[in-house]
């Protein structure tokens, strides 16, 4: 039995020395149970500007202020649309009733096109007797009169009709549209909502907020989220020749959950914010067993913080009246949610890594004894 005994002792002795660890574990953790949470001193850097994080609870004076209205420039709202006006590129149809060798040069049996004439690149454009043209700008009225006086000279009282069978005028698209073929401006008028419309919005990738209208040299920002926000609909854009549309992807638009919550993750969103409730919903919620309710924080500023100070906001969320805060909080691109562990969450992630080293001992001596009997 005493070499029983002493062929065990390692064991033993292995065994005494976790139980004496995890007396210190517990008296540690026990002690840093009582402020599992960020406090002040525990916010100070040198890596940052002020070498202090202002830190801000989430209180109903922090989330009083409503978001700002989206405008829309006073100059884009009062073009309205004019008559077409001749462009480079277009394509037009003269009709000369009762002279078919005006009308169609190339025989009654092509396509309307083919007897079309091509407004050249510097806008100009030529018709039997009436000479060339320079007819940029020029309304379609405008050119059925200037033709009607130049033939007048050669015909006798000369009867004519103009349209445009190919349109030269386009708007450009760029960004998340499913389709960015550049769309005709006819003689209809385009609105933006029809021309996003034609476009489809690649709605899984595309940053609403952030779409840009750029027009003669300058950009115009609007954010069609907050336009067609609470049932408003955002009044009709009329676009003009040259106009661009860009529609940015929401790939940086990002905040990041991370703690205890039950999927970490990074979140993109296409509106213009995104609630705490809103994000935390989308990780699945706070963890029930190790996340500790009033160590919910929000951090801002962390991309620029060598230039300035960063905020971490705090939402106490023991009581599920404090969801209501959260979900008037709103986040914006680039803030990190981070949830705190529960105490004892600490102590159940370290047995969790102790009882394997546990076990590894107690195999360990006992294939030594095994080995010396």
């Amino acid at each position: 039995m005493a070499s029983g005994d002493a062929c065990h002792e390692p064991e033993g002795h292995a065994l005494k020395t976790l139980i004496l660890a995890c007396s210190v574990v517990v008296a540690t953790v026990t002690a840093g149970c009582t402020g599992q949470h960020m406090t002040r001193s525990s916010l100070n850097d040198p890596r940052f500007a002020g070498g202090e994080v202002k830190m801000v609870p989430i209180t109903q004076e922090v989330i009083a202020a409503p978001p700002p209205r989206a405008v829309i420039a006073p100059e884009l709202l009062e073009f309205r649309g004019e008559a077409y006006k001749i462009q480079p590129g277009d394509t037009l149809i003269v009709t000369v009733w009762d002279h078919p060798e005006l009308t169609t040069p190339a025989g009654n049996q092509q396509q309307a096109v083919t007897n079309g004439r091509l407004v050249q690149p510097d806008g100009t454009f030529y018709f039997p007797y009436a000479g060339k043209l320079n007819v940029t700008g020029m309304t379609i009225e405008d050119l059925r009169s200037t033709l009607t006086t130049r033939l007048a000279k050669y015909l006798t009282n000369p009867q004519l009709d103009v349209n445009v069978v190919g349109f030269g005028s386009r708007v450009a698209l760029q960004g998340a549209f499913e389709d960015t073929t550049p769309q005709e401006l006819t003689t209809v008028p385009l609105t933006l909502s029809q021309a996003i419309g034609r476009a489809r919005v690649d709605v899984a990738q595309a940053d609403l907020s952030g779409l840009v209208l750029t027009r003669d040299g300058r950009n115009y920002p609007l954010d069609l989220d907050a336009l067609n926000r609470n049932g408003n609909i955002a009044q009709d854009i009329y676009l003009k020749p040259g106009d661009r549309i860009f529609l940015p992807f929401n790939d940086r638009k990002e905040v990041y959950v991370v703690g205890e919550v039950v999927r970490p993750q990074a979140i993109t969103f296409k509106t213009t914010d995104i609630t705490l409730n809103q994000a935390l919903g989308r990780s699945g919620g706070l963890n029930p067993i190790t996340s500790k309710g009033e160590s919910v924080y929000v951090i801002r500023g962390i991309e620029d913080m060598q230039q300035q100070q960063p905020t971490v906001y705090q939402l106490d969320a023991k009581s599920p009246v404090a969801f209501a805060l959260g979900d008037r909080f709103r986040l914006k691109p680039g803030d990190v949610v981070w949830v705190g562990p529960a105490g004892i969450t600490r102590w159940n992630r370290f047995l969790s890594q102790l009882l394997p080293l546990s076990s590894l001992v107690t195999n360990a001596a006992s294939a030594q004894y095994d080995i010396e009997r």
